[in-house]
């Protein structure tokens, strides 16, 4: 046998070492995709304390796709494509259309409003609730000024906020006023929301994509906003109430070891969020020529002044 031959031998037999290594390592490898509605600052909270959590354990490929039903599924279709074996979603319509496009792959959600309500269960799929107790919400907003027509900002497409949108109405009897539904698309014209003396935002993504306009229409006819989902406190909402990105983001890391550790969503119970994160605009509020402080909420908000 000669040299040259050895040589190639070696070469072939180190290869093929090389080759069962590698697809050893990509078979042990685990890629995490998460789904991110419009890079929403509430999102990036949840998804920062997760990332705190994990540590430089795991790698998340993340997608932000716009606040409409083609750009989640586009999202969704590409975390599939890739083999992500967990797939984390933050809200509903992510949620939602990641379970249409697969049964197999685990998902873990938070951000979600109700999800009993939008049966976003089953063997595949587990998460964190965004509980918010919606009347308290509507009582601090006409702390802040009385109000007999109130605004609700939701998105057509995405269903939680057609259920908070319910739900908002439903306390119209206990707390005296009139529900005004704007369901707003991919864009806001601030002329149209008018005719209302308060304002209220659900945890819509669309609404967080225009919220300068919607702001804009507030501060035209001076009157008080509140929003279900944080992120726009520093762009002029006066009241924030929301369930804490903390707590949302540490739950879902817990979540995402089980998961990653073998366990199946449908062993992982769903988890109520407990803890409640407020923001009271004091500066805007001012502005505007509106009553709040430290105290709007009960105390224990942050406060921008």
């Amino acid at each position: 046998m000669g040299l040259g031959f050895k040589l190639k031998r070696v070469f072939f037999l180190s290869a093929a070492v090389m080759l069962v290594l590698s697809q050893g390592h990509a078979a042990s490898a685990k890629t995490v995709g998460a789904i991110m509605t419009a890079d929403i600052q509430y999102y990036r909270d949840i998804h920062k304390a997760l990332v705190e959590e994990m540590g430089k354990d795991v790698e998340i490929v993340v997608q932000k796709p716009m606040p409409d039903p083609m750009s989640w599924t586009n999202a969704a279709r590409k975390l599939v494509g890739i083999g992500a074996s967990v797939i984390i979603c933050y809200g509903a319509p992510a949620t939602l259309t990641v379970m249409k496009e697969t049964s197999d792959i685990p998902i873990l959600y938070a951000g979600v409003y109700d999800p009993d309500s939008m049966n976003i269960s089953g063997k595949n799929a587990t998460g964190v609730s965004l509980s918010v107790p919606v009347e308290k919400v509507l009582k601090d907003l006409s702390g802040i000024s009385k109000f007999s027509k109130l605004g609700v900002i939701f998105s057509k497409s995405e269903k939680d906020t057609i259920i908070q949108a319910r739900d908002i109405k439903k306390s119209e009897g206990a707390l005296g006023f009139q529900s005004v539904m704007f369901g707003i698309g991919d864009q806001v014209n601030k002329d149209d929301i008018k005719g209302v003396d308060a304002l209220i935002m659900t945890t819509c993504g669309a609404a967080m994509s225009n919220i300068k306009d919607i702001i804009g229409a507030a501060r035209r006819d001076k009157i008080p906003t509140a929003a279900l989902i944080g992120g726009g406190e520093n762009a002029g909402i006066i009241l924030t109430v929301t369930a804490d990105p903390k707590e949302q983001g540490a739950a879902l890391a817990d979540m995402l070891k089980k998961v990653l550790g073998g366990a199946k969503p449908s062993e992982i119970p769903v988890r109520q969020s407990k803890q409640l994160q407020i923001t009271v605009n004091v500066k805007e509020a001012k502005a505007c020529g509106l009553n709040a402080s430290a105290n709007t909420g009960g105390g224990g908000a942050r406060v921008i002044e």
